[in-house]
C-alpha cells in the first residue's frame, strides 16, 4: 500500500495500491493505465495557487497536481492517451458565507478543467454532498473504492 498524504501525489505499479484518507472538500484524483496496470493518486486541497498566500507544497493545488501526476505516469511508461481518471471528494464541509463554503465545488471544477485540457476522460466520480471519504486505487483492476461513514463502500 502507498499512502498519499494531504496535498501530495504518488505513482506506483502492481502489486501495490494507492490510498488517501480523510477527503472532505479535497479531491482524491486517481489516474490509471489499464494496459500497464499502474496508476497515480493525488490528494488535492485547493483549485489554484491564487486561493492562498502560502506557496509551499505546490502539489496541493489542482492546477499543479493534475499535470504533475500525468507527467509522473508518463515518466514510468504510461502514454497519456491510455490514462483514465476517477475522482471523489469535493464535499461541502464548511457552513458559512465565505469562499470556504464552495471550495469543494471549485476543487472539482478545476480538476475537471485540467483533465479536459490534458484530454484525459473521467470515467467515474463520487463528488459533492457533505461527507468525508477515503479512496483507494487498486492497480490490478483499476477499481476506485470510495469509503464513507454515511454511505459505506462504493466501487467505481
Amino acid at each position: 500500500m502507498v499512502e498519499v498524504g494531504v496535498g501530495a501525489l504518488a505513482v506506483t505499479t502492481l502489486p501495490r495500491y494507492l490510498i488517501t484518507p480523510a477527503l472532505g472538500s479535497c479531491i482524491g484524483l486517481g489516474l490509471y493505465d489499464p494496459v500497464m496496470q499502474q496508476g497515480g493518486l493525488a490528494h488535492i486541497m485547493l483549485p489554484s495557487q491564487t486561493d492562498t498566500a502560502l506557496k509551499a507544497s505546490p502539489e496541493r493545488f489542482a492546477s499543479v497536481a493534475v499535470p504533475r501526476l500525468v507527467e509522473a505516469l508518463t515518466r514510468i511508461g504510461s502514454p497519456r492517451r491510455r490514462l483514465v481518471a476517477k475522482m471523489a471528494g469535493g464535499a461541502a464541509m464548511f457552513r458559512s458565507d465565505t469562499t470556504l463554503a464552495t471550495i469543494g465545488d471549485r476543487n472539482a471544477a478545476e480538476v475537471r478543467s485540467q483533465l479536459r485540457l490534458l484530454k484525459i476522460p473521467i470515467i467515474a466520480e463520487d463528488v459533492g454532498n457533505s461527507h468525508a471519504r477515503t479512496v483507494e486505487l487498486h492497480l490490478d483492476t483499476g477499481m476506485f473504492i470510495v469509503r464513507s461513514y454515511l454511505y459505506g463502500v462504493k466501487r467505481l
